[in-house]
Formats: C-alpha cells, structure tokens, sequence
C-alpha cells in the first residue's frame, strides 16, 4: 500500500495567489495603519476582511489573501504585543529600539514574531523568508536583511528544535586539540 503524497500548505490558488502570503502582506499594511492612525483592531479587521481584501484586484498584491489567517495575525500581534516588542528590542542591534525603527519595518517584526510565538505549523524558516518578501515589497536597501538577521536570531530562540539537527554542533567542529 502507498501513501498518498502529502498536501503542501503552501499552494496556490486557481489564480496563482498565495493566499497566506497574501495574508501576511495584508497583517502588515493593517499593523501599520493600527499604529499610525491610531485604529483599533475590530475597526482594522473589519475594513480589510469587509472592503479591501474582496475588493482587490487581480493585479493589486491583497488579491486572494485569506481573511482567517490575516485576521489571526493581526489579533494575535495585538493580544501578545506586551510579549512581542521587548523579544525584539532585544534582538536588534545595540542602541536601536523597536519604536525608533520604521512602521512598516515594525509591522513586519512583529507579525513574524507572532508567527514564531504561536504558529508552529508554520515552519521557522517559511516565517523568515515570507517576511523577507514582505519587506521587500516596501524596501529595497538594508530592511529586508534586517528583517533576516532578526528573525533568525528570534526563530533560533523560539524553535531551536527546528533548526538543532541542521546545524553542526560546535564541539564537532573544534576538532581535538
């Protein structure tokens, strides 16, 4: 008897949209107008699950987002944000803090830090590349090696289990001197 292969979470639509990545661009743009304007999250959620997401086109980035899954970033950032933005100030470079750093660049930090915290059906390294191409989708400097360079050293803390077997062990490599 054979198995049927396994169905991967990060499939396409008919259309080809990823529907989580999607999400995760739309959780973004949601966070930053929460914090810039001052939105609350029922108000924020409502707007893009309402309006924006079924109104985009099929050319505009939202177009097949998954309303579920942006709806649970967003929320999930707000009710674990206390837990979330010292995990990351800590994780940035010394002498920058997370609201010294740009909006959009914060949204981003935040939501995948969410995702490490409480997704695990989301592999680590899915988290970190799919919030490389989210800032990529705003920046075209050093932001999107930031967002890496955090989010890795966030992911290895959060999941170290994820990322143990991959790495060689330091005691392997010293060698017997």
């Amino acid at each position: 008897m054979t198995k049927a292969p396994r169905k991967r979470q990060r499939e396409a639509n008919a259309e080809g949209v990823f529907p989580r990545s999607a999400a995760r661009l739309a959780a973004v743009q949601a966070l930053y107008q929460m914090d810039m304007a001052s939105t609350d999250v029922t108000t924020v959620i409502a707007e893009f699950t309402h309006q924006r997401l079924p109104d985009a086109t099929t050319d505009d980035p939202l177009h097949g987002a998954d309303p579920q899954f942006f709806a649970d970033i967003v929320r999930g950032v707000v009710r674990r944000q206390r837990d979330i933005d010292p995990a990351v100030d800590q994780t940035l470079a010394t002498g920058w803090r997370l609201v010294r750093v740009d909006s959009i660049l914060r949204a981003i930090l935040r939501a995948a830090t969410f995702e490490l915290l409480e997704r695990s059906d989301v592999p680590g390294k899915v988290v970190i590349n799919e919030y490389i191409n989210v800032a990529k989708a705003f920046f075209s400097e050093d932001e999107p090696r930031v967002v890496n360079g955090v989010l890795d050293k966030l992911a290895h803390g959060y999941r170290a289990g994820e990322f143990a077997d991959k790495e060689p062990r330091a005691s392997a490599e010293k060698g017997n001197d």
